[in-house]
C-alpha cells in the first residue's frame, strides 16, 4: 500500500456508490486530467479504491444555480478568459469543480485486485493521484479493461484510449505494454472488428 501525504489530496468524495465516485477539488479547476487512474482511501488503512477518472465539470456550488457572465467589468472593460478569474477571485467560493470516477480495482494488504471493492469508499474520504509506480503496478493486469468496456453512461472507447496511453506512458516497455493491450482487447472485441479498429487508432500519442 502506498503512503501518501495530505498535502498530496487532490480532492474529496461527494457522492459513492458501489461502482463509481465523485470527488470535489479544493482547488478550483484543478481536476486531474480525463483517464487518470486515481485512489480513494477508505476506513481501513490497508484498503484503497482505485478509479479512472471519466467525466470533469465546473458549476455553481448551489443546488441547481448556474455560472453568470462576468466578462465586463464594473469599468466596462472586457475582461476575456484568465483576466476574468483575476478580477473575480470569488470564483473560488461560488464555483466547484468536480470529477466522476469509474471503480476498476482496489488494494487490500498489499494485494491489487481489478474488480469491485467489498465497500465504496466513503463520502468526505479522500482522493489522491497515483505515483509512477503504482501505474505501472496497476497496468500489469488487464483485467480492468473489460471493467472500461461495459460501463454504462460513460464514453467507454474515449476512457479506455486515454487511461491506457497513460498508463503505457509511465512504463518503460510502454510501446510492448500497447501491444500487449491490443492483443487483450482483440480477444475482448473479436466480433467487434471496427470498435476495436477505432480503439487501437486513438492509443496514438
Amino acid at each position: 500500500m502506498m503512503t501518501t501525504s495530505p498535502n498530496d489530496r487532490i480532492g474529496e468524495i461527494i457522492e459513492s456508490s458501489t461502482t463509481m465516485f465523485v470527488a470535489a477539488t479544493y482547488e478550483l479547476l484543478a481536476s486531474p486530467p480525463f483517464g487518470a487512474l486515481v485512489q480513494a482511501t477508505t476506513p481501513d488503512p490497508a484498503l484503497r479504491v482505485y478509479g479512472l477518472v471519466y467525466d470533469i465539470h465546473t458549476g455553481s456550488r448551489e443546488p441547481g444555480g448556474r455560472a453568470i457572465v462576468r466578462g465586463r467589468a464594473y469599468s466596462g472593460r472586457n475582461l476575456y478568459d484568465e483576466q476574468i478569474y483575476r478580477e473575480h477571485p470569488d470564483l473560488g467560493e461560488v464555483l466547484q469543480t468536480e470529477f466522476a470516477v469509474l471503480t476498476v480495482g482496489y488494494i487490500s494488504d498489499g494485494r491489487l485486485l481489478q474488480r469491485l471493492p467489498p465497500q465504496p469508499p466513503p463520502v468526505h474520504y479522500s482522493v489522491y493521484g497515483c505515483a509512477p509506480a503504482e501505474l505501472v503496478t496497476f497496468s500489469d493486469q488487464l483485467e480492468f479493461l473489460r471493467t472500461v468496456l461495459l460501463a454504462p453512461g460513460i464514453p467507454n472507447d474515449e476512457l479506455l484510449a486515454a487511461s491506457v496511453r497513460a498508463l503505457a506512458a509511465a512504463r518503460r516497455d510502454g510501446p510492448a505494454y500497447l501491444v500487449r493491450v491490443g492483443r487483450e482487447l482483440a480477444r475482448l472485441l473479436k466480433d467487434d472488428y471496427d470498435r476495436l479498429m477505432a480503439l487501437l487508432h486513438r492509443f496514438r500519442p
